[in-house]
C-alpha cells in the first residue's frame, strides 16, 4: 500500500471521522479547522443505526452511547390528532446526544490515534499544482484534500437553495415532574406553520444532568430578529401551542440560550474533482426532517476511506461517489418532499399530511418502510461497498442488510 499526503480541512462530525479512519488507513493526514480551538456548533441531532455502525467501526460507540440517549420512536401531534409515529427497529434504536458530545466522542478518536490538527487555519482555496493541491498557507503539497468544511466550504462549488423555514435550539436539564418519555422524540404542530419539539440528548461531557434539546420551529425572515425577541410571548405561544413543553421552558430564561438554525437543500451532481473530495454538507445539504445529516457525513467519510482502501488511487474518488449516490439521493429527495408538510405556509400539504400520510403510516408496509426509512438503510447506505468485508469496518457488518 502507498501511503499518501491527506489534508481535512473540517473538524466536524465528517472530518473527524474522515481524519480517522484514513488515519488508520495508513495514510499520512493532517487535520486543519479554522477555530483557534476547535469546537462543535449547533444543538441537538440523532445518530442513526447505520450512524451508529460509523462510531462502532472507529471502536467509539460505548463512548458515544455514554454521552446520549436511546431513541425508540418519534411521534407528532397536531392538535388532538396524531400526525407521526415512526418507531426505530426493536434492536437498534437511535441515538441522541447534543452536538458538543458527538463533537467530544469524534475528538477523542482524534487525539487517541495522534492525528496532527493545525487549529486557526482559514482554509479559502487548495489550487491543483502538478497533481497535487496545495492550501492557502505554507502547509506543503497533498495528494489529496478532503473538504469538510461544512455548508459555507469556501472549497465546494455547491449552490444550495435556502429553505424558507429554520428553527432555534436549546438545551436544558430534563425536567423530573414531566410526563414526556425519555425514550423518544416528541413533536407538535399546528399545520406546518408551527412545530415545537422535545428530544432527550443525555448528559453532556462532564455533567451527568440528563439533558433536553428544545426546538421551535419560525421563518427565517424572524430568526434575525430572534435576539431581541420578547421571551414571556414566545414561551406563552409556545406553550398555548404544547402545554407539555412549560416545564422544559422553565430552563430558559434568555433568547441567548437558543441558537438559530438555518437550512438549504442541494447536493454536488460530483462530490470530487483531482485530488479534492467534498463529504458532508460541503457534498450536500437538506432539512433535518429526516434527521440524517451527522449520519450522511458518518457514512461518507466510511465510503471514503473505504474507497481508497479497495481501489486504485486513480479510482478511489468516483467509487466513493458512485457508493454514496443513491442514499445521498435518494434521502435528498425525500427530505425534499416532506419537509413542506411539516415546515411550511401551506394549508393544503399538512391537511394531507393529516388526513393521507398519517392514517397510512399505520398500515404495516408503510410502517416497516418508514422503519428503515429513519433507521437510514430505505437503500444500501454504501452501494457496491466491501465494507462489510473489511476489518477496517467490521462494526459495518450488520448495520444495512
Amino acid at each position: 500500500m502507498v501511503t499518501r499526503r491527506i489534508a481535512v480541512v473540517g473538524a466536524g462530525v465528517g472530518g473527524l471521522a474522515a481524519a480517522a479512519f484514513l488515519h488508520r488507513g495508513g495514510h499520512e493526514v493532517t487535520l486543519f479547522e479554522r477555530f483557534a480551538a476547535p469546537r462543535p456548533l449547533g444543538s441537538g441531532l440523532v445518530i442513526q443505526p447505520v450512524g451508529l455502525a460509523v462510531l462502532e467501526a472507529l471502536g467509539a460507540g460505548d463512548m458515544a452511547r455514554a454521552h446520549g440517549a436511546a431513541v425508540a420512536r418519534m411521534r407528532g401531534n397536531d392538535g388532538a390528532r396524531r400526525v407521526l409515529a415512526v418507531a426505530y427497529p426493536a434492536d437498534a434504536p437511535g441515538l441522541a446526544m447534543h452536538r458538543a458530545s458527538l463533537f467530544h466522542v469524534l475528538w477523542q478518536v482524534v487525539q487517541g490515534l495522534g492525528v496532527p490538527v493545525v487549529t486557526d487555519a482559514t482554509v479559502t482555496e487548495a489550487p491543483l499544482i502538478a497533481g497535487k493541491r496545495r492550501l492557502s498557507g505554507d502547509h506543503g503539497a497533498f495528494d489529496l484534500v478532503v473538504d469538510a468544511a461544512g455548508a459555507g466550504s469556501p472549497l465546494s462549488p455547491l449552490q444550495a437553495r435556502a429553505l424558507p423555514f429554520g428553527a432555534i435550539w436549546g438545551h436544558v436539564p430534563w425536567p423530573s415532574d414531566t410526563r414526556l418519555s425519555r425514550n423518544e422524540l416528541a413533536q407538535a404542530y399546528r399545520g406546518a406553520a408551527r412545530m415545537a419539539g422535545i428530544l432527550p440528548i443525555g448528559p453532556l461531557p462532564g455533567d451527568d444532568t440528563p439533558r433536553a434539546a428544545v426546538f421551535w420551529s419560525m421563518p427565517v425572515d424572524q430568526l434575525d430578529q430572534w435576539p431581541q425577541a420578547d421571551l414571556a410571548t414566545w414561551k406563552a405561544e409556545v406553550t398555548q401551542l404544547w402545554p407539555a413543553m412549560a416545564d422544559f421552558l422553565d430552563g430558559i430564561t434568555s433568547t441567548t440560550q437558543m441558537t438559530t438554525a438555518r437550512y438549504t437543500h442541494g447536493t454536488l451532481a460530483r462530490p470530487y474533482a483531482p485530488a479534492l473530495v467534498h463529504i458532508g454538507d460541503a457534498a450536500h445539504r437538506a432539512s433535518p426532517q429526516l434527521g440524517q445529516g451527522a449520519n450522511m457525513a458518518l457514512l461518507d467519510a466510511a465510503a471514503l476511506a473505504s474507497a481508497i482502501a479497495t481501489n486504485p488511487w486513480e479510482d478511489a474518488l468516483p467509487a466513493y461517489a458512485r457508493m454514496r449516490r443513491w442514499h445521498v439521493r435518494s434521502y435528498q429527495a425525500l427530505s425534499a418532499a416532506f419537509t413542506p408538510m411539516y415546515q411550511s405556509d401551506s394549508r393544503i400539504l399538512p391537511a394531507l399530511r393529516n388526513r393521507l400520510l398519517a392514517p397510512a403510516s399505520e398500515w404495516l408496509v408503510v410502517r416497516q418502510m418508514l422503519t428503515r426509512l429513519v433507521a437510514g438503510n430505505l437503500l444500501h447506505p454504501l452501494a457496491g461497498g466491501v465494507m462489510p468485508k473489511s476489518p477496517l469496518f467490521a462494526g459495518l457488518s450488520g448495520a444495512h442488510r
